[in-house]
């Protein structure tokens, strides 16, 4: 669904009046946290997806990871797990559910988390996630409404991820360079990056999916009431996303992401082609963190991420006190 409309659909609830509800969905979060004592705190998420490939054990794979990243985002570890299944019994094999549901399992094992039951129904089109509980000190969540000006944000995963999963459907892209270059990649945790992260000053965290990098961080900019300038230079790309794009392929959720930013202060100050805009409304599926660290900190901490194996991690924006919104340079 299209943030835009999921955002008018909102309009007019209220926001639950409880004191130990320390994030709600004011600011577009990616958990609930619900305090339950001193030390304490409940995260809360569910996400589920249709299948980015037909192959079902990466399918569970890359859901899975996708769930539970919204708990490493708001600094938490993830404790347990709810499968959330959808799936056409009279049209596909058993054998292919099992395989999701392995998928699944294996990364949430990975995890460090206990897989605990679930729900599941009847229906036309498979669709998997998982209903993920976790817990953070109530004094240590970490939110995406926290970015200061002085900061810089980090990237921890590559973008286009959407694009190659259409253009490998379309047959445009062939799935055995996707599971051996890319795959690997977008169904990894993010459990090494944030726990990197949290030995530095975080101030906000949030993780860049459906939305694109432009959402996600417009998102930011709005919770923080700041300015985020992106450098477009920086931003990491999937081997063979930029070339999906010039050949025409797209998604459909680019158009939707889009209509969510120009409601806002948008700014582009570098000339891009009509590939390079795409790329920046490419919806991801389990991507990668976004993380805000004062500018002094942020070269260190990609240093230390390369170190341990995230070698795509690299610096990508700029907050500042301007008018709240995004610039594109």
């Amino acid at each position: 669904m299209g943030p835009a409309d999921l955002s008018d659909a909102l309009k007019g609830f209220n926001s639950p009046i409880d004191p130990d509800l320390l994030v709600g969905f004011e600011t577009s979060d990616d958990a609930a946290v619900y305090r339950i004592s001193d030390d304490v705190a409940m995260i809360n998420t569910v996400d589920f997806i249709t299948p980015p490939v037909d192959d079902p054990y990466w399918f569970g794979q890359i859901s899975a990871a996708n769930s539970i990243s919204d708990v490493y985002s708001m600094g938490g570890k993830p404790l347990t797990a709810l499968n959330v299944v959808m799936f056409p019994t009279k049209h596909l094999d058993m054998g292919v559910l099992r395989e999701i549901l392995k998928g699944g399992h294996d990364k949430v094992m990975e995890a460090g988390a206990c897989l605990v039951g679930g729900h599941s129904v009847d229906d036309n089109e498979p669709k998997y996630g998982l209903c993920v509980n976790g817990s953070v000190h109530p004094d240590r969540i970490i939110t995406n409404a926290g970015a200061q000006p002085g900061d810089a944000l980090i990237l921890t995963k590559p973008l286009g991820s959407g694009v190659l999963f259409n253009a490998v459907r379309a047959g445009k892209f062939d799935f055995n360079d996707l599971a051996r270059e890319t795959l690997p990649l977008i169904a990894a945790l993010n459990d090494k990056a944030m726990d990197l992260a949290l030995q530095y000053d975080v101030h906000a965290a949030t993780d860049v999916t459906g939305f694109g990098i432009l959402g996600h961080s417009l998102e930011m900019a709005l919770a923080s009431n700041t300015h985020i300038t992106l450098d477009y230079s920086r931003l990491p790309f999937y081997e063979g996303a930029p070339e999906m794009y010039k050949k025409g392929e797209t998604t459909g959720s680019n158009g939707a992401n889009r209509a969510m930013v120009a409601r806002y202060n948008l700014m582009v100050g570098k000339k891009l082609s009509k590939a390079e805009e795409e790329l920046m409304y490419d919806p991801q599926t389990s991507g990668g963190l976004l993380i805000a660290v004062p500018s002094d900190q942020a070269d260190q901490l990609v240093k230390d991420m390369r170190e341990a194996g995230i070698s795509t991690a690299v610096r990508v924006a700029e907050v500042t006190d301007e008018n709240t919104g995004l610039t594109v340079r």
